[in-house]
């Protein structure tokens, strides 16, 4: 006689960029009803909170440049949380869809039969456009977005920039601070005026955010001024004007 196996489900959720008001409902309500909970390490204390009594709470890092479980490892271990019949969510920071590697968690969950949802979250570069007041497109000046990291191979920046040469594009650079240098550099290379509006945020959507407006010449300098929080570079004509709101804001400070 057979035995019929019941799987739980895996919930691959976006935790946003930090707050939990910046949380979906959805999200809110995957993490409340949670058997197991796998977390990366941008996720918020508050957020974990909002897990259950008994739940399994596991942490499995993922942060640029720090120690974290293996992809694989983590894919594993959602497979066995699964096969007990648990409801695993799998908590992102931002959106797990961008950067999240959220296609190779499901493809390899669907594989073993196992079912998945993606929940949607607010990703970091949203939340530092509403933050510091400036859009990501604007009439006349930018008309795309191109979401991007600063990705690379044998300690150098790598990969195709041309996409920097467009006028009309906003970049949104992820875990670039530490080739905030070299990545300046390939935009400039590739077309982009080295006085482009330019801005780098940490831990954007957070109470603690901070500002570093810049251009392209001098965006290396100011990311020195960073502490090790989460960076995003953002680069493009609306860049100004989070520089405009950063020069009311000192100016206010100065004359208080």
């Amino acid at each position: 006689m057979s035995v019929e196996t019941t799987f739980g489900k895996v919930m691959l959720v976006g935790a946003g960029p930090g707050p939990v008001d910046l949380m979906t409902v959805r999200a809110v309500r995957a993490v409340e009803s949670a058997g197991a909970l796998l977390y990366d390490a941008l996720c918020s204390e508050e957020a974990i909170a909002l897990a259950p009594p008994g739940c399994v709470r596991i942490q499995t890092g993922k942060r640029a440049g720090k120690p974290s479980m293996k992809q694989d490892e983590i894919n594993r271990l959602m497979l066995r949380l699964a096969r007990k019949g648990l409801k695993v969510v799998r908590l992102k920071g931002g959106d797990p869809s961008i950067f999240g590697r959220v296609g190779e968690e499901a493809a390899f969950l669907n594989g073993f039969g196992v079912e998945t949802e993606v929940v949607p979250g607010v990703t970091a570069a949203c939340a530092a456009a509403a933050q510091f007041g400036f859009p990501l497109t604007h009439r006349g000046e930018a008309r795309r977005v191109v979401f991007t990291t600063a990705r690379l191979e044998a300690g150098k920046l790598s990969g195709d920039w041309s996409a920097a040469a467009d006028p009309e594009a906003t970049l949104a650079v992820y875990m670039g601070g530490e080739v905030a240098g070299d990545l300046a550099q390939r935009m400039i290379a590739a077309g982009r005026p080295a006085n482009t509006p330019a801005v780098a945020v940490e831990k954007a959507g957070g109470a603690d955010a901070r500002l570093y407006p810049a251009t392209l010449a001098t965006l290396a300098e100011r990311v020195a001024e960073a502490g090790d929080g989460p960076l995003l570079i953002v680069v493009g004509e609306v860049a100004a004007q989070a520089n405009a709101v950063a020069e009311i804001v000192e100016h206010s400070r100065r004359t208080a």
